[in-house]
C-alpha cells in the first residue's frame, strides 16, 4: 500500500529529528569536556608563561649584579695598583715608603683571592720584587712548558703599557695543566694586567699582575648565587674561561648573557648565568592532572556508551556477513565436511562432501550407518572404527585423524583421512559430531613413491667413506646422518657445527627478503648454487686425537621446505701427517743449510780479518817503540798509552774472531780461572763510551768475596757486552733524548744463585726500556730472528748457545708494574756453574 506524500514526507522528517536529538544527547557533554580542558590548559599555560618571565626578570637582575661585582672589583684593583705604582716610583728617595709600599701590595694580594702573583718589573724587565716570594708552587709561570706562551703575551701588554702610559691587559691565556698540578684549575685561564711606575708621567717600571679568570668565579661571585646559577665567562666565540660549577644545565635552565668590561684595554669577554632547575610545583601538576584525568574519564564514559550503541546496531550486520563468509567458505573448501546428530544420522553435508561421493544432499541427509558410500566388503570394519572414533573417551587418540575408504556412485574408491570434533551448542551440550573428509590418494601414492626413492638413496649414502650430514639452519637439529658420520661424531649435531666452523649464523639468510623469497618455503635453486655455495675447506678437529677432513658445505631446501646445510667431510688426515712430515724434513734442511752457511762466512771472516788486525798490532807496537826513543817525552807520554791501548784491542778482536770461529766449529771453549768481577768491568768498560754518547748509565753491582770460576773470559766477556748493546738500544729508542738524564741507569749485577743445588753464579742485566712483546719472548732465542730492520737474527741466539756450552743458562723476563700491569723493562739472566764437570772430576781423584 502507498502512503500518501505528506505522511511519507512527516515519517522521514521525524527520523530525522530522533539523529539529531541522538546526536545532541551523546556528545554535547563531550563537546563540554573538550572546551573545558582547552580553557583550563589555556590558563595552566599562561600561569606557566607569567612564572618564566619572573624567572628571567630575576636571572637578568641578579647577571648584572655580578657583572657590577666584578667590574667593580677591577675598577677598584686597578686604582689601588695606580696608587702603589706611584709610591714605588719615589722608592729611590725614601726606603721606608718602599717598605710601606710592599706591605700595602702584600695586604692586598692577601684580599685579592683572583690574583696569582704580582710583580714588580724595572725599566730592563727586571724583577724587583714579585709577592708571593718565589717558591716551587707560584714560580710555575716561569717554568716550561708554560713560560714561553707567559712570557710573550706578559711583553706584548708591557709593550702596550708604555706606549700608552696606562693599565693595559693581555689576551686571555689558556694551558694544559695536569689535574695533579697545585691549583690547576685556577691556572688553567689566566691574563696579565700591566701597571706603569713612576710619577709624573716618568715610566720607571712596570707593575704585572696575574689574573685568575677561575678565581674571578670563584672569589668574585658571592657564594649564595653561585648555589643558585651557574656563571660562566667566555670568549666572543662561546669558547669557556671558566666557570663556577661543573654541574651539567638540564633542558629546562634559563640563560642570559652580557658583555663584561674589565676595565680600558682589556680583552673582550662574555659573562654567562645559567640557572639550575627549580623544585617542581606540585599543586600546579596535581591540579593538571586532576583536570586532565577526570576530562579523559568523562570521554571515555561517553565514548563507552557510543560504542556499545554502535554495536547493537552493527551485531545484525555482523551475523549475516559471518553466515554468508561460512557458507562461502564451506562450498569453497575441497574438505568433504558432514554432520552427524548423537543418533549418528547425516543432519548437514556440503558441496564438496557430495561431489566426492557423487551423492545428492537430499539423499544423504537422514541417512544412519552404515552408510551407501561406504565400501560393501568394509562396512563392518568402518562401523566399528565410527563407534570408536564417536565414543568420548578415544577423542584425544583420534587427533591424527582416521585413515579410511570412501565409494563413490561409480564405484570407485577414494582414500580419505577423516576428523571428527564434537558439535556444542550455545548452552555447553553436545548436540552432535562434525566430519570432515581429505581425499589423500594423490598424496598417498607420491609418499610411497618417495619412500622406495629414499630408501634407495639412503642405502648409497650409507656405504660411502665420507661423512655425509644435513642440518636445519633455524632449530640445529640434525636431518641425516650416514654410517661413517655416526661412526665417528655420534647422533648429534655438534660434529656437524665443527666441521662447518660454526659458520651456522642467520646472516646467510641476509637478502632473501629483497628478493621476496619466503625462507620457509624454500629457496630456488639458482639462489642455491650461485650464492649459497661455499668451496671446500680443509679442517682440524682436535679430540682425543686430532684428525684432518676436506669439507665440502652447501645450502639446501630440506623436504619440509626449510633451509638446512648439507655437509660431505671426507677423512684426509693420512694426507696431512705425510704433507706436514714433508715440510718439517725440508724446514730442516734448510735451516741446516743455513747454519752451515753461517759457519762458513765466520771460519772466512776470521781469517780474512786475523791478518789486518795483527798488523795493526804490529804498527801500534812499532810506532810506540819508534816514540819510546825520541827525546820528546811529552809526546811519547800522551802517543804511548793510546798505542798501546790500540794494540790491546786489536789483538783482543783478534781473540774474539778466533773464539767464535773456534764455537762456530763446535770446539770446546778454552776454560780458565777467571775473576768475574774483572771480567764485567772490562764489558761494561767498552759499553760505557756508547752509553755515555747517548746520556745514558750503567750501574754494577758485584756481591762480595764472589768464588773464580772457570770459564772463557773472551766469550763470556762478548755475551755480556751484546746483552748491554741490547738494553742500551731498547732504553734508547723508549726515552727521549731529552729526557734520558732522568731514566734509571741499565744494571748489571752478579752474586751467587743459592735456592739450586750445586749454587751457581748468578748474571743479571735489567734495563727500564718498554719490555719485550710476549710474541718477541718467546723467539728471540731463535737463529735468524730479528725485530731490527738492519739485524741479522744470530746475536742472542749465539750468546745463549755460548751459556749453554759452558753448561750454563739464558733467558728473559720482563718486569711488570703492580699497578698498571704495565712492562717497565727487561731482565737478562744468566746462571753459569761454579765447578766444571772436569773439576769435579778432579776433585773426587
Amino acid at each position: 500500500m502507498k502512503l500518501p506524500f505528506d505522511f511519507a514526507a512527516g515519517m522521514n522528517n521525524s527520523s530525522w529529528f530522533r539523529r539529531i536529538r541522538g546526536f545532541r544527547l551523546v556528545y554535547t557533554p563531550l563537546v563540554a569536556i573538550v572546551i573545558f580542558t582547552v580553557m583550563m590548559t589555556i590558563i595552566l599555560g599562561t600561569l606557566q608563561m607569567q612564572e618564566r618571565n619572573q624567572q628571567e626578570n630575576a636571572l637578568f637582575r641578579e647577571l648584572s649584579l655580578v657583572k657590577q661585582r666584578i667590574q667593580l672589583r677591577f675598577a677598584n684593583n686597578t686604582e689601588v695598583l695606580m696608587s702603589l705604582s706611584r709610591d714605588l716610583g719615589r722608592v729611590n728617595s725614601d726606603d721606608k715608603i718602599k717598605t710601606n709600599a710592599l706591605k700595602e701590595a702584600e695586604s692586598f694580594l692577601l684580599n685579592n683571592h683572583e690574583i696569582s702573583q704580582l710583580i714588580w718589573l724595572n725599566q730592563d724587565n727586571q724583577r724587583q720584587w714579585m709577592m708571593p716570594p718565589p717558591s716551587r708552587t707560584n714560580s710555575w709561570f716561569d717554568q716550561a712548558p708554560y713560560s714561553k706562551e707567559l712570557n710573550a703575551q706578559l711583553n706584548k701588554t708591557i709593550e702596550l703599557t708604555l706606549s700608552t702610559n696606562r693599565p693595559a691587559f693581555s689576551n686571555f691565556i689558556q694551558i694544559d695543566i695536569p689535574n695533579d698540578e697545585p691549583m690547576a684549575k685556577e691556572r688553567r685561564t689566566i691574563f696579565w694586567q700591566t701597571i706603569p711606575i713612576g710619577p709624573d708621567g716618568e715610566i720607571s717600571g712596570v707593575m704585572a699582575v696575574l689574573y685568575s679568570a677561575q678565581g674571578i668565579m670563584e672569589y668574585v661571585i658571592p657564594p649564595e648565587l653561585k648555589g643558585l646559577y651557574r656563571f660562566s665567562m667566555t670568549t666572543d666565540a662561546g669558547k669557556v674561561l671558566a666557570i663556577s660549577s661543573d654541574r651539567n644545565m638540564p633542558p629546562r635552565s634559563l640563560t642570559n648573557q652580557t658583555s663584561l668590561d674589565l676595565g680600558i684595554l682589556s680583552p673582550n669577554a662574555i659573562l654567562r648565568v645559567d640557572t639550575y632547575p627549580t623544585p617542581s610545583n606540585l599543586t600546579f601538576k596535581m591540579l593538571l592532572g586532576v583536570v586532565i584525568g577526570l576530562s579523559a574519564f568523562v570521554i571515555l564514559s561517553l565514548w563507552s556508551v557510543i560504542k556499545q550503541m554502535q554495536v547493537r546496531q552493527l551485531a545484525e550486520a555482523s551475523l549475516r556477513t559471518e553466515t554468508n563468509f561460512r557458507n562461502a567458505m564451506e562450498n569453497s573448501t575441497p574438505v568433504g565436511i558432514r554432520a552427524h546428530d548423537m543418533q549418528k544420522r547425516i543432519t548437514y553435508v556440503n558441496r564438496a562432501f557430495c561431489e566426492m561421493t557423487d551423492w545428492s544432499p537430499e539423499e544423504l541427509m537422514g541417512l544412519q550407518p552404515p552408510f551407501p558410500f561406504w565400501p560393501a566388503d568394509q562396512q563392518e570394519y568402518l562401523l566399528k572404527k565410527m563407534d570408536l572414533a564417536l565414543s568420548p573417551n578415544s577423542s584425544h587418540e583420534m587427533k591424527g585423524g582416521i585413515e579410511g575408504v570412501i565409494q563413490r556412485r561409480d564405484g570407485t574408491r577414494i582414500a580419505t583421512r577423516t576428523y571428527i570434533a564434537p558439535l556444542i551448542n550455545e548452552k555447553g551440550e553436545q548436540t552432535g559430531w562434525v566430519t570432515s573428509l581429505v581425499d589423500i590418494s594423490e598424496p598417498k601414492r607420491i609418499r610411497e613413491e618417495l619412500a622406495a626413492s629414499q630408501d634407495r638413496f639412503i642405502t648409497v649414502l650409507e656405504g660411502l667413506d665420507a661423512a655425509v650430514s644435513v642440518i636445519s639452519i633455524e632449530t640445529g637439529e640434525l636431518l641425516f646422518a650416514n654410517r661413517f658420520y655416526r661412526e665417528r661424531f655420534g647422533n648429534t649435531s655438534q660434529g656437524h657445527i665443527d666441521l662447518a666452523n660454526h659458520e651456522m649464523d642467520p646472516a646467510l639468510l641476509q637478502g632473501l627478503e629483497d628478493d621476496n623469497i619466503d625462507p620457509l618455503a624454500g629457496l630456488p635453486d639458482s639462489e642455491l648454487n650461485q650464492i649459497r655455495q661455499i668451496e671446500s675447506q680443509e679442517i682440524q678437529l682436535i679430540g682425543d686425537e686430532a684428525k684432518w677432513y676436506e669439507v665440502r658445505r652447501r645450502f639446501i631446501p630440506w623436504v619440509d621446505g626449510h633451509l638446512a646445510q648439507l655437509l660431505i667431510a671426507t677423512d684426509i688426515t693420512l694426507r696431512k701427517n705425510t704433507e706436514d712430515l714433508a715440510r718439517q724434513q725440508e724446514e730442516r734442511m734448510q735451516f741446516t743449510s743455513r747454519l752451515t752457511t753461517m759457519g762458513e762466512m765466520a771460519s772466512s771472516l776470521a781469517h780474512e780479518l786475523n791478518q789486518p788486525l795483527a798488523a795493526i798490532s804490529n804498527y801500534c807496537m812499532g810506532v810506540a817503540k819508534r816514540l819510546s826513543g825520541q827525546a820528546d817525552q811529552t809526546l811519547s807520554n800522551d802517543l804511548l798509552p793510546a798505542l798501546e791501548k790500540a794494540s790491546q784491542q786489536a789483538h783482543r778482536a783478534g781473540t774474539i774472531i778466533q773464539r767464535i770461529r773456534g764455537f762456530v766449529k763446535r770446539s770446546e771453549p778454552q776454560r780458565k780461572d777467571s775473576d768475574i768481577g774483572e771480567i764485567v768491568a772490562d764489558a761494561v768498560g767498552l759499553v760505557e763510551i756508547e752509553a755515555h754518547r747517548h746520556r745514558l748509565a750503567i750501574a754494577v753491582e758485584l756481591a762480595p768475596n764472589l768464588p773464580k770460576v772457570s770459564l772463557d773470559p773472551v766469550l763470556i766477556q762478548q755475551v755480556l757486552v751484546n746483552l748491554l748493546k741490547n738494553s742500551l738500544d731498547s732504553v734508547r729508542e723508549d726515552a727521549p733524548l731529552s729526557s734520558r738524564w732522568a731514566v734509571p741507569p741499565i744494571k748489571i749485577s752478579a752474586d751467587l744463585e743459592t735456592s739450586t743445588f750445586p749454587a751457581m753464579l748468578r748474571i743479571q742485566v735489567v734495563d727500564s726500556g718498554p719490555g719485550v712483546a710476549d710474541g718477541v719472548i718467546e723467539r728471540m732465542f731463535e737463529p735468524f730472528f730479528s725485530t731490527k730492520s738492519d739485524g741479522m737474527g744470530m746475536g742472542l741466539n749465539i750468546c745463549r748457545s755460548i751459556i749453554e756450552s759452558h753448561h750454563g743458562r739464558l733467558w728473559a723476563k720482563n718486569q711488570h708494574d703492580p699497578d698498571s700491569g704495565k712492562a717497565v723493562g727487561c731482565t737478562f739472566t744468566i746462571l753459569l756453574p761454579l765447578e766444571t764437570a772436569e773439576t769435579e772430576a778432579t776433585a773426587l781423584a
